[in-house]
């Protein structure tokens, strides 16, 4: 059973045309889920939201205490061949909204010239529109050295998006598995890491080093990318840009009829 929650205060703050369809699968989707026995954090891990201009999503964040650009990162996203920028805000580790259900990260992403506007526009979301939204699978205790523990978190994920393919009867996007680059070079993760991913084939996954440090290994469970799910540890940023420009390119689309 999953103690999963979304804001029920969502569009006080962000008037989103999408946002009762979005934030009602990400709950039928947590509540699948936690029948599988996967454990989820409470609130969501992030949520994308496209807009033109930045201003419509930023300054409503604000109000609710996220900081924007709190990694001083950009991302760039070529979405459907469109080039869109992607910035997230950070809510504090002390702010109530979190109880709510409020995402630990909103991603701010907003298309960088007319064509993509016009792309984004077309589809009849509205502007703004919830992209996708992402919980945060809970991590299991770090009792371990890097290496180990990387490779726990693989065969969690791997086992993870097994089972949830099956709980929902859709095909899974490309895990994303990014790493310290200090576990990625070890000796023994060449030699172990076969192992820890079977019988996953090679198409499925993509291994990278984290920018900044840390463990973030991710996925989509429905179709066109607008439900995620993360496991995350030690990140000092929300994204990793080599990540987000293969999940924008080849993961999620704006179409998503």
């Amino acid at each position: 059973m999953s103690n999963c929650v979304v804001p029920d205060n969502f569009l006080k703050y962000l008037q989103i045309a999408n946002a009762a369809e979005r934030l009602g699968e990400a709950v039928s989707v947590a509540t699948a889920i936690g029948e599988t026995g996967i454990s989820l954090h409470p609130n969501l891990d992030h949520a994308a939201i496209f807009t033109d201009p930045p201003l419509l999503v930023a300054g409503p964040m604000k109000q609710l205490g996220y900081v924007s650009g709190w990694d001083a990162r950009c991302y760039p996203s070529p979405v459907d061949g469109q080039d869109y920028i992607n910035v997230s805000g950070q809510l504090p580790g002390d702010s109530p909204y979190r109880a709510q259900g409020w995402p630990d990260y909103i991603a701010v992403v907003h298309p960088v010239d007319v064509g993509a506007r016009d792309h984004m526009l077309g589809q009849g979301y509205g502007n703004p529109f919830i992209h996708h939204l992402t919980w945060g699978i809970v991590a299991p205790p770090r009792e371990m050295d890097d290496v180990a523990y990387a490779g726990t978190l693989i065969r969690l994920m791997s086992d993870a998006r097994s089972r949830i393919k099956s709980a929902l009867s859709q095909e899974p996007g490309t895990l994303i598995i990014a790493l310290p680059k200090p576990v990625i070079d070890h000796p023994r993760f060449t030699q172990q890491f076969p192992e820890w991913i079977a019988p996953l084939p090679e198409s499925e996954y993509q291994v990278e080093a984290m920018e900044g440090g840390g463990f973030l290994l991710q996925f989509f469970v429905l179709t066109g990318g607008r439900i995620e799910l993360a496991l995350r540890v030690d990140t000092r940023q929300t994204f990793n840009p080599k990540s987000v420009y293969k999940i924008s390119k080849d993961e999620i689309s704006a179409v998503q009829s």
